[in-house]
């Protein structure tokens, strides 16, 4: 039985289907015929690019997004892929809101549609602060694949665990 600890809360059948392709050893294999490329978005820089199109694309008019950051400080154990920052900031008699989103590291060096799921959820947060309904509602309206990304990227960090890099 392997650790599968992204995959808490998914009926013990995936469970079963997962341990079964793991055991096969075909899970690197699947999820390469998924997403056989990772993407391009390398550097600062580019993630700001790409974040603030997705923004512009499906929340025009929500706060500014201020900065977007791979951290290599986010942790993937305590659940974090990404994290997003709503700072207040007062200037004397002036406040100033800062909107900062942070992507671990880790997903430097992946599928774009890992990149695109991790975003889009951070960038939900922009409307909606906490997990509910209107929050996966929105996920899904700007990435309408959002839960089998979400699900796909739950193999990948399995796989990473049991293999390490997969590109």
């Amino acid at each position: 039985m392997h650790s599968l600890k992204y995959l808490t809360g998914y009926s013990p059948e995936t469970i079963a289907q997962v341990e079964d392709i793991i055991n096969k050893d075909k899970l690197g294999e699947i999820l390469l015929k998924r997403y056989p490329t990772p993407h391009e978005v390398r550097t600062d820089k580019q993630l700001y690019e790409y974040t603030a199109e997705l923004k512009s694309r499906y929340l025009g008019k929500a706060q500014p997004l201020n900065r977007v950051i791979y951290d290599s400080k986010i942790k993937v154990i305590q659940h974090a892929l990404g994290q997003h920052h709503y700072i207040t900031k007062v200037h004397g008699s002036k406040t100033k809101t800062v909107n900062e989103i942070k992507i671990a590291s880790l997903f430097k060096n992946g599928p774009e549609a890992f990149l695109k799921m991790i975003t889009t959820h951070e960038l939900a947060h922009f409307r909606e602060k906490d997990h509910n309904k209107s929050f996966y509602q929105l996920c899904q309206h700007m990435e309408p694949n959002y839960h089998q990304y979400e699900f796909d990227l739950r193999l990948y960090l399995t796989y990473l665990d049991l293999h390490g890099e997969l590109y």
